[in-house]
């Protein structure tokens, strides 16, 4: 009877991952194939397995410069994030009380916001004063992307005794180097994961960058994407292959990371 459960389960197990796998299969397929072949079929295998969709891809999204737009775009706010996000939820882990407690209930209650409820009135705001560009998109990436960062390092800290701040005191360090030299470097776990997550976010970004960025020759690979799909026209097999070389970063950053996410969220979530 056991085996039989395990091997109903194994099933179910092998089945979920075909279905998460099925939408990376019709992408790498249909980048492979010609506009006709993809009305034609979708499921099917290409004809001929040729690269000219990528290179014709790459050249229309001018990839190098629309990479490096994404690249550091995505770089910077993720640094901030990190930066910012850790010491806010340091500070508001060593200091308890009311007003912390306060603050990490608004930090918490803001990622029930959801952004489409906030977005015509903060672009309207920005616009006032000049803040429509890079800039502007990396300081507002900051505010989208802090609770939940400060919620997962909050609880990561909560797990650290408080005796390593009082021994570092007793060596002559300040709250500063405390943090920076003790305490960080014992957050990698959830700091990777904290990075992963909002690289993912942010280079995939499409909505928040259309309202922001609106100077030519800085748009990131999402706002590019959309020159393959015209008014009266879609070039899906262009499109398809510019997301496969869009997303190929992403992917291999995650594989190399993923055991450090895992660990990370169960111990910002549990402890």
């Amino acid at each position: 009877m056991a085996k039989r459960k395990f091997f109903i389960v194994e099933i179910i197990g092998v089945i979920l991952g075909l279905l998460w796998l099925s939408p990376f299969y019709l992408m790498l397929v249909n980048s492979l194939k010609t506009k006709k072949e993809i009305f034609t079929d979708v499921l099917r295998l290409p004809e001929s397995f040729n690269m000219d969709n990528y290179i014709e891809a790459f050249t229309q999204l001018e990839f190098i410069k629309t990479f490096f737009n994404s690249l550091l775009i995505t770089v910077i706010s993720v640094g901030i994030i990190i930066i910012f996000s850790s010491m806010a939820a340091y500070a508001l882990s060593r200091n308890k009380g009311k007003v912390s407690g306060i603050l990490f209930f608004i930090f918490v209650a803001a990622m029930l916001i959801p952004f489409q409820s906030v977005m015509i009135p903060l672009v309207t705001l920005f616009g006032k004063f000049q803040m429509l560009n890079r800039a502007g998109l990396i300081f507002m990436y900051l505010g989208f992307g802090s609770s939940l960062s400060i919620f997962l390092y909050h609880g990561t800290l909560n797990g650290i005794p408080k005796s390593m701040d009082e021994a570092a005191k007793m060596d002559g360090c300040n709250k500063f180097q405390t943090f920076w030299y003790i305490i960080f470097p014992m957050l990698k776990p959830i700091t990777v994961t904290v990075g992963i997550l909002n690289t993912i976010w942010i280079w995939n970004d499409y909505l928040l960058p259309s309202l922001v960025i609106n100077q030519e020759g800085m748009q990131t690979i999402p706002l590019r994407m959309f020159f393959f799909f015209g008014e009266y026209t879609k070039q899906w097999h262009l499109a398809l292959a510019g997301l496969t070389i869009a997303i190929i970063p992403v992917i291999i950053g995650y594989f190399f990371a993923q055991r450090q996410i895992i660990k990370g969220i169960s111990d910002g979530a549990v402890k």
